[in-house]
């Protein structure tokens, strides 16, 4: 493990929104920690270090709690949408050497064939890793290819100790010439178009009057 992973948590014993609101006060973050059939324990966790921390998918976090070393994977953060500042963190105790089964996201590389474009289908893939070696992403590399080529779960080569648990015929990544837009013809369409509404009015107008007449 990452020395840089080391984590000094507090364990809380208040609750609620109220509780949540006063430690965010403090730039610090509540958190959640769970699994292995132990008892969740609420933690206080330093705002600053772990937002760094959990930039990258799938972080896993060294919690010193009351002296004792524990291994967390995070496994969800929860954001204000407008602020994008964390309001909560839950987490999972996870040991060395175990399987997890997480979503790892997808890197495309390289350029495809002269005129087609590489559209990432599916942006992460479940694999069981070991816990403590979680890959950071899955990368694809698309040099050179052609028109028409996709490429499945199972085509794709995963870090070393990965196991696929997606769907091994999962489209990944779709190679194709990209539809070319005529804007001459739409515009020669809309102006079709306009030029019919304002004959259908300028005909109602003309009934009207007569009628009125």
């Amino acid at each position: 493990m990452d020395e840089d992973n080391k984590i000094v948590a507090e364990l809380r014993e208040s609750f609620g929104k109220g509780a949540a609101r006063k430690i965010r006060a403090t730039h610090k973050i509540p958190a959640v920690l769970y699994g292995h059939g132990t008892d969740p324990r609420h933690l206080t966790l330093p705002g600053h270090e772990v937002s760094l921390l959990i930039r990258k998918a799938n972080a896993v976090l060294d919690l010193q709690i009351e002296g004792k070393s524990q291994l967390a994977l995070v496994k969800d953060v929860q954001k204000d949408p407008v602020r994008q500042l964390i309001e909560h963190i839950d987490l999972v105790v996870i040991k060395r050497g175990e399987k997890v089964q997480v979503e790892v996201p997808v890197h495309v590389e390289g350029e495809p064939a002269s005129g087609t474009i590489a559209d990432l289908d599916a942006h992460t893939l479940l694999l069981e890793v070991e816990a403590t070696h979680i890959p950071e992403n899955v990368t694809v590399s698309v040099e050179g290819l052609d028109e028409g080529t996709q490429l499945l779960a199972k085509d794709i080569e995963l870090p070393k100790g990965a196991t696929l648990i997606s769907d091994e015929d999962v489209l990944v990544v779709n190679v194709h010439v990209p539809q070319k837009v005529d804007l001459g013809e739409e515009a020669a369409e809309a102006a079709e178009g306009e030029a019919a509404e304002g004959e259908a009015e300028a005909a109602a107008e003309g009934a009207e009057g007569e009628s009125a007449e």
